[in-house]
């Protein structure tokens, strides 16, 4: 387990326009010198949309081809998520790519149904820990945040810490946003665990108004990073210090067990 470079990208993303959002983001990921992983926001490729049947892809379609085209070149992994059609039924999904162009997803747990995102999309019921270059990664998607439950590291015989890196894909308007922020070093502090959002700016078809609050924090909850522009940051997470700590404050050995249903 080294040190681990991440790139978050936040952006102000083209409304439903799948092909402007993928130029766009392969001219910022071109500009990134080099990094093991490349963060993208949620629904990257349409902005928070509630028309899945237009926009919705096959798995394995346009965009996944294009993610998998974007780490290898790159040779670094890349995760965001976008709108997918499968067995009838549509999902906010989430990809994490590796550079050897395999890949595994995740599907949101918790839709958003203030803006009937429930309605729109099929729930997702199982959560992903991926292991990326010696580091176990949760990736999850905006609303999910809210719930603690659900990103709770658990422990186990093996392993009291279940991940190294908890990271959130998202949308989140500026209305809300400091609960976004208030819960992002929340949740890093409770697992003891670096945790990473990347959220949009701009303004969508809808009016919401997003003025990012990307961010990432250590296992303490300090903040490295932070932006309100359209811009990438680049961070490098420590895994020495990562180790040390949990060390020194073996908190996870005192949690709570409980079943996930």
């Amino acid at each position: 387990m080294n040190n681990l470079n991440v790139s978050l990208i936040q952006a102000n993303l083209h409304w439903e326009q799948i092909d402007a959002n993928l130029a766009m983001f392969e001219e910022k990921i071109w500009s990134i010198d080099k990094t093991d992983l490349i963060v993208l926001p949620e629904m990257f490729t349409s902005g928070f949309s509630m028309n899945p049947e237009s926009l919705a892809e096959p798995p394995g379609g346009k965009t996944f081809r294009w993610m998998r085209q974007m780490a290898g070149q790159k040779q670094a992994a890349i995760v965001g998520s976008y709108i997918v059609k499968e067995k009838n039924s549509f999902y906010n999904r989430l990809h994490f790519v590796y550079p050897d162009g395999s890949s595994q997803h995740y599907d949101k747990k918790h839709l958003f149904n203030l803006a009937d995102e429930g309605e729109n999309y099929t729930a997702g019921s199982e959560r992903l820990i991926v292991t990326y270059k010696g580091w176990r990664i949760c990736p999850l998607i905006c609303y999910d945040l809210r719930f603690p439950v659900w990103a709770r590291s658990q422990k186990s015989k093996e392993r009291p810490y279940e991940y190294d890196l908890l990271l959130y894909v998202a949308n989140w308007p500026d209305t809300r946003v400091n609960a976004w922020d208030t819960l992002l070093a929340a949740r890093a502090i409770e697992n003891l665990s670096y945790t990473v959002g990347v959220n949009r700016i701009g303004v969508d078809a809808s009016k919401k108004s997003y003025n990012g609050h990307t961010a990432a924090y250590s296992a303490l909850g300090k903040q490295l990073a932070f932006s309100s522009a359209e811009e990438i940051m680049n961070v490098e997470l420590l895994a020495q210090e990562l180790l040390d700590y949990r060390e020194k404050f073996p908190f996870q050995l005192d949690a709570d067990g409980f079943d996930l249903k």
